[in-house]
């Protein structure tokens, strides 16, 4: 497959998460509070499954490890606020086993390997390392989120959720700085401003409360 599409496939991927944090941040600033929106969780799941697919186009374990750790907390979110009931059965089953199937896939047609990944001599080991912690970090974020929405039985976006935000965005930026991924590096740049608005929209929303 040509850069190009395998290009074009990453920054579709991109527009989309960036799409859903414009939409999530409108909406915060309109209410004066954090919000999460359903079309967030929407977003984000098909934002996913692209970049999923453009990590495993790319060979890049890090971005796959990081997609594949979140695609189902996008699910599960979309369950809390009734929204994956919604559509079609044959949809969900095609989304919930999507990640295994393209991995199977490859595997059996010898295009995917595990060992290739990480010994991939585009990608350094301890470049490689650096990009797994940062998606690793990008990704407990969301973890954090779940846990936190599990809790109070709601889909939610804490404060917490937020700071990690920054901390992962920051870290792949020099990651994708370093590996010269120029989807990577636009897609953090836009997201970083959000992130950071959103703390503070979070710290005023609860000092109004208080």
């Amino acid at each position: 497959m040509s850069d190009w599409i395998i290009y074009a496939i990453g920054f579709c991927a991109q527009l989309l998460f960036s799409g859903r944090l414009l939409l999530q941040w409108i909406l915060s600033e309109k209410n004066n509070k954090v919000v999460t929106p359903s079309l967030f969780w929407k977003l984000s799941l098909l934002a996913s499954f692209l970049l999923f697919v453009y990590g495993y186009l790319r060979d890049d374990f890090a971005i796959m490890l990081g997609q594949s750790l979140t695609y189902y907390i996008y699910i599960r979110n979309l369950q809390l606020q009734g929204q994956w009931q919604k559509s079609p059965k044959a949809l969900q089953w095609l989304l919930l086993v999507f990640p295994v199937i393209i991995v199977i896939y490859g595997y059996n047609n010898g295009q995917y390997d595990m060992v290739s990944l990480f010994e991939n001599k585009a990608i350094p080991t301890w470049l490689l390392t650096l990009g797994i912690i940062a998606q690793l970090t990008f990704t407990l974020r969301f973890v954090y989120q779940w846990i936190t929405s599990e809790k109070n039985k709601s889909s939610q976006l804490p404060i917490g959720f937020w700071r990690m935000s920054v901390v992962g965005a920051l870290l792949i930026l020099s990651y994708a700085i370093i590996r010269e991924d120029p989807v990577l590096f636009i897609g953090h740049c836009a997201g970083l401003v959000i992130y950071i608005r959103n703390i503070f929209i979070w710290k005023k929303q609860h000092y109004e409360v208080s």
